[in-house]
């Protein structure tokens, strides 16, 4: 049920037309919450038959053209009642943590090489989020609630990608120790 709140939150934000939320996915909202091309038209039209959203009036003929989107009331309605209702944490479901899992019960998969890659990964994640703590974040620009909150937000994703690489780094370290469950030799 979450990515119509996504685009809601989105819309509120700015009108945009599909494209401009799709781009606007791969830059914000996509850091937490991913959504291809095709699930956010999908959703649009479903939105705009639910009453909560319209496609702003244009000037030129509409076939062909982009539709701008805007959130009428009932959509900031459905959001504000979205955003209070309690909902439980999710479980982890990780492909990583299974394949790994995997390889415990078939033996034999060197594992090394997709953990280094996913390290790397999660690296370049990290530094991309602090670069935007850094330029949109600084303590002097966290004034309002609605910029803490972008804040906190933000800050999730940097502890999350700290959690991950610190994670891949100890697990690379405990798959290449030589003597598990041990101090590695200090004659080598």
């Amino acid at each position: 049920m979450s990515l119509p709140h996504a685009i809601l939150t989105a819309l509120l934000e700015k009108p945009s037309s599909g494209l401009e939320l799709t781009r606007r996915f791969d830059k914000s909202i996509g850091y937490f919450w991913s959504a291809t091309h095709q699930q956010i038209y999908r959703e649009l039209g479903k939105l705009e038959q639910a009453g909560h959203i319209r496609a702003l009036p244009s000037e030129q003929p509409t076939r062909g053209q982009k539709k701008d989107y805007e959130v009428l009331p009932a959509g900031r309605e459905e959001l504000a009642a979205w955003v209070t209702r309690p909902e439980d944490p999710r479980q982890v479901r990780d492909p990583l943590l299974l394949r790994l899992r995997a390889a415990a019960v078939v033996g034999g998969a060197d594992m090394e090489a997709e953990l280094v890659r996913h390290l790397e990964l999660h690296r370049t994640q990290l530094a991309g989020y602090l670069a935007i703590a850094e330029r949109d974040f600084p303590p002097e620009r966290r004034v309002t609630r609605e910029d803490r909150l972008r804040h906190v937000v933000l800050r999730g994703g940097i502890e999350l990608e700290t959690f991950w690489t610190k994670w891949l780094t100890d697990t690379l370290a405990e798959l290449t120790d030589p003597v598990p469950g041990g101090e590695p030799s200090r004659d080598a």
